[in-house]
């Protein structure tokens, strides 16, 4: 039995053969228009004037040394879950790395899979094929979505937290006693005040932001997205002419949350989400900034460029209907130095 996709398609091919160019056009444009907003609206969830809202995440628990908490500091105990083209579990790999909590903190990566319509385990993982099983195995009946990063609690097979923003606050915090590097601090005290400032304004911009412009289902929504992304990116640009990171002369968990936008924004959001007003590696400041994060140790490791470009050409039909992978762009230009030394190394004031 067909299905009604392919009814819908046979039909179409048919009808072609006895009408117009004019009309076929319309036609094709009338139902792909339509199957455009069906599938945009299952995968970017909009408001009224067509503006993508980001779901909030479920589960917002954290570690602590506390006596009587449930999730206590343990090496080996807990466990991330990634996908390696996904900008906000990126950040839990940029800081584990950083922190030094490679034999504390185990990773695994899933993969996105279109027939699966989610993530999926190369192998089983949990007794789980896919992360929505893993997310049903935490909380049984769970409806929401299931995304990645998820950091796992091996010991009581439930899932910890789902937010990127608060896991990396919590590998930079809360694990100091098996980390490599436990004297980096990347949200100290003193500049958390600034730190949030600049999350404040990073976040809905720039790291939502070009997911604004990208999924936009009306012209007004993707122009009112796309002025924020670059008015922010120009404001951080300026900023970053008298200051090497963004709180000044320390890479903070701002830098880190802005980083792995930055290094997809010439790969996949300029083209793919329309964010094409420029590259960053036009900016004068922003570029170089870009490469002195990119060339802190051991963070070209956790970037993949492939998988980046999979995920998103491959996986996005909506946006990308021929799943065609672009070759480039070249990102060799990353290594190249940065000179962001020189710069002034006083505090910012945002």
């Amino acid at each position: 039995m067909k299905s009604g996709t392919a009814l819908q398609a046979k039909l179409i091919m048919k009808l072609g053969k006895s009408l117009p160019p004019s009309a076929i056009i319309s036609l094709g444009k009338f139902v792909w228009t339509t199957m455009w907003q069906v599938m945009m609206s299952q995968m970017a969830p909009r408001d009224r004037k067509g503006s993508y809202l980001r779901p909030a995440s479920q589960f917002r628990d954290t570690i602590s040394p506390e006596s009587d908490h449930p999730y206590p500091p343990e090496s080996g105990r807990y466990h991330l879950y990634v996908g390696l083209g996904c900008p906000w579990a990126h950040r839990t790999l940029v800081v584990r790395t950083l922190k030094g909590l490679e034999e504390a903190i185990g990773v695994t990566v899933v993969a996105p899979s279109a027939t699966a319509g989610g993530w999926i385990f190369e192998s089983e993982h949990q007794g789980c094929k896919t992360l929505r099983d893993l997310y049903t195995l935490a909380k049984s009946g769970y409806q929401g979505r299931a995304t990645v990063p998820v950091l796992w609690d091996q010991k009581t097979k439930t899932i910890v937290n789902n937010e990127s923003a608060e896991i990396i606050v919590i590998l930079n915090s809360q694990f100091n006693e098996f980390a490599q590097h436990p004297e980096l601090d990347l949200y100290p005290e003193s500049q958390s005040s600034d730190i949030e400032t600049w999350n404040e304004k990073i976040y809905p911009a720039i790291n939502n932001g070009v997911y604004r412009c990208g999924f936009a289902q009306t012209q007004i929504a993707y122009d009112e997205a796309c002025g924020q992304l670059f008015t922010a990116l120009d404001e951080i640009d300026a900023a970053l002419a008298t200051h090497r990171y963004l709180c000044g002369d320390h890479v903070t968990l701002a830098d880190v949350r802005l980083f792995t936008t930055l290094y997809r924004f010439d790969t996949v959001y300029y083209g793919l989400f329309k964010c094409n007003r420029r590259r960053i590696k036009d900016y004068q400041y922003l570029g170089a900034y870009l490469r002195d994060l990119y060339q802190l140790p051991g963070v070209a490791e956790t970037c993949n460029v492939e998988a980046v470009k999979r995920d998103y050409y491959g996986m996005l039909f909506p946006l990308n209907p021929g799943a065609i992978i672009p070759a480039g762009p070249d990102l060799e230009d990353l290594r190249v130095p940065h000179g962001r030394e020189s710069v002034s190394q006083t505090p910012s004031a945002v």
